[in-house]
C-alpha cells in the first residue's frame, strides 16, 4: 500500500499525517550487504498545499541493522530524518503525476531514506576492526590459494619460470 495524499483534502485544510509504511511498500531493496532494514519506516509530517505544489515538513525514521565495516560486528542504527522537507510541484515540467486527484508520496520518500544510509558503517568512530589473533589465524590458514608460514605470493611469483 503507497502512501497517498489526496489533493481534494489540502484544498480544504491542512494535513497531519502519521503511521507507519511496511518496508515491502517502500519497495526498498539496498542491494546493500551491510545493511537491513528489518522493521518499518515511521512517518510524522505536514501536508500543505502551496502555490502550484505541496509542502510536506516533518520527521522519517527508520530502525537500521547495520554490519561494521571494520570489525564486521552487527549493531542497530537509526536513521532519524527530525527536520525532513519536501516540496512536490504540481504545475510545469517536474510536476508530480496524481491519479484519482492523489499523489503517491512513496516514491519521493524512499529516495529521501536511501540517499540518507550510512556509507561505510561503523560500529563506533575509534573501532580498531578485526582482533590481531583472528586476522593472524586468517593469514596462516591452509586453504587452497593461501600460502603457508613464512611465504609470501611475491615468492610464489618470483618461482615462476618464463
Amino acid at each position: 500500500m503507497s502512501l497517498l495524499i489526496n489533493l481534494r483534502h489540502l484544498e480544504v485544510h491542512d494535513l497531519k499525517v502519521k503511521g507507519e509504511l511496511s518496508i515491502g511498500d517502500l519497495d526498498m531493496d539496498p542491494h546493500d550487504e551491510v545493511i537491513r532494514l528489518p522493521q518499518p519506516l515511521a512517518y510524522n509530517f505536514e501536508a500543505q498545499q502551496l502555490e502550484g505544489g505541496i509542502l510536506l515538513q516533518g520527521s522519517l525514521s527508520l530502525s537500521l541493522e547495520c554490519q561494521c565495516v571494520r570489525c564486521l560486528k552487527l549493531f542497530p542504527y537509526l536513521l532519524d530524518l527530525r527536520k525532513w522537507t519536501l516540496h512536490l510541484s504540481l504545475q510545469g515540467e517536474e510536476s508530480v503525476p496524481v491519479v484519482n486527484d492523489c499523489v503517491d508520496l512513496t516514491p519521493y520518500i524512499r529516495e529521501d531514506i536511501l540517499l540518507a544510509f550510512p556509507q561505510h558503517p561503523l560500529c563506533n568512530p575509534e573501532c580498531c576492526g578485526l582482533p590481531k589473533n583472528f586476522v593472524r589465524r586468517s593469514k596462516n590458514s591452509s586453504s587452497t590459494g593461501q600460502a603457508g608460514p613464512g611465504l609470501s605470493a611475491w615468492d610464489e611469483l618470483n618461482k615462476l619460470k618464463f
